[in-house]
């Protein structure tokens, strides 16, 4: 079991910088995969980016690509989201979420994903 808490969203205006902490607790995170995917409303959760444990590489969707980096501090278990030159279009809730034995092709679906936190809500206001 993996147990997830995020924090950090809020209000920020376009073009603002904001950054997701997600603390991770219950087990190694060897060989798990950190992803961050997000939902506005109306509209289908959606991959964001992720970070394998074992290794740390990143992927990222192409919406955030060279805007948002993803991160993590092994000995603190946590994974990090930093977001830069926010856009309307970035508003929504943002979910931390953990993959046990995935392989590359799974980690952009949100389906294969076994442990998710509660959510942060991100507003990006113009």
């Amino acid at each position: 079991q993996v147990q997830l808490v995020e924090s950090g969203g809020g209000l920020v205006q376009v073009g603002g910088s904001l950054r997701l902490s997600c603390a991770a607790s219950g087990r190694t995170l060897s060989g798990i995969t950190m992803g961050w995917f997000r939902q506005a409303p109306g509209k289908e959760r959606e991959f964001v980016a992720a970070l394998r444990w074992s290794g740390g590489s990143t992927h990222y969707a192409d919406s955030v690509k060279e805007r948002f980096t993803i991160s993590r501090d092994s000995a603190k278990s946590m994974v990090y989201l930093q977001m830069m030159s926010l856009k309307p279009e970035d508003t929504a809730v943002y979910y931390c979420a953990a993959l046990e034995r995935g392989i590359l092709s799974m980690i952009r679906t949100s389906r294969h994903y076994q442990y998710w936190g509660q959510g942060t809500q991100v507003t990006v206001s113009s």
